[in-house]
């Protein structure tokens, strides 16, 4: 999860000058779209963490569970700086979940585990928007005039900013580079050399991320993926209730 690896004081230097920028720019347009994107934000990261959470206890790891993490209460889920930058800039973080791998009871291996892990978080994203997606589809079948009432297009469009926003944050933190959860996942199969080399040059990858990411190039990967996700989502939905 976003938040790893980074000193934290020159990590918040750059996002305070990034957030001050974009309020500087913002319309009052952008101000509604902020306003409409809050629920989605606090839905989608407090369902990463929790799976992270949830998928550390189902292997073993008590360590969650102790520092309360296995609740979908949102407040113990929200990084501030980290719900800041997903408001304001679309790419952001919660709360890192803490885990201890030497705490894992499953016969499979640590790296297995701990991929796992990783995974639950952007995986719960996904679904997540999968069941919003065949939420939307039921209802345009059965209330197809709710579109037309102020209270019932407002609903829908809700639906659809949560369901970017889980799509953007399950394929932003699918990414391989630290310290991302895509990061874990990719070191897992890689040889043991191969890990001691990333762990090795850590601080160097996590340059290139956040160059990466301030530049807008990731962006530029990520967008296209959210959009053809979604467009995969909605079309599977529609070929599922055909029949309704």
């Amino acid at each position: 999860m976003f938040g790893y690896g980074f000193d934290r004081r020159i990590l918040y230097g750059i996002l305070i000058i990034i957030v001050i920028y974009g309020i500087m720019s913002m319309s009052s347009n952008d101000w509604i779209s902020i306003i409409l994107t809050l629920p989605a934000v606090i839905i989608a990261i407090t369902v990463h963490e929790y799976s992270h959470a949830k998928a550390a206890d189902i292997f073993g790891d008590t360590t969650p569970k102790a520092q309360e993490r296995l609740t979908l209460n949102p407040l113990k889920h929200i990084d501030p700086v980290g719900f800041v930058l997903l408001m304001f800039a679309h790419v952001g973080w919660g709360k890192p979940v803490e885990i201890n791998p030497n705490n894992f009871t499953s016969n499979k291996s640590r790296d297995y585990c701990e991929a796992m892990v990783s995974l639950a978080g952007p995986l719960s994203n996904f679904i997540l928007a999968f069941l919003l997606v065949f939420l939307s589809r039921l209802i345009s079948i059965f209330s197809p005039n709710l579109i037309y009432s102020f209270y019932g297009s407002l609903f829908l469009l809700l639906i659809e900013i949560t369901i970017m926003i889980n799509i953007g944050l399950g394929v932003f933190n699918l990414i391989p580079l630290p310290p991302l959860d895509g990061e874990k996942i990719f070191k897992s199969i890689l040889p043991y050399k191969a890990k001691e080399w990333l762990d090795r040059n850590n601080s160097i990858f996590n340059i290139v991320f956040i160059t990466l990411w301030i530049t807008g190039k990731l962006s530029i990967v990520v967008s296209p993926i959210v959009e053809f996700i979604n467009k995969g989502m909605v079309n599977l939905v529609y070929l599922l209730t055909m029949w309704i």
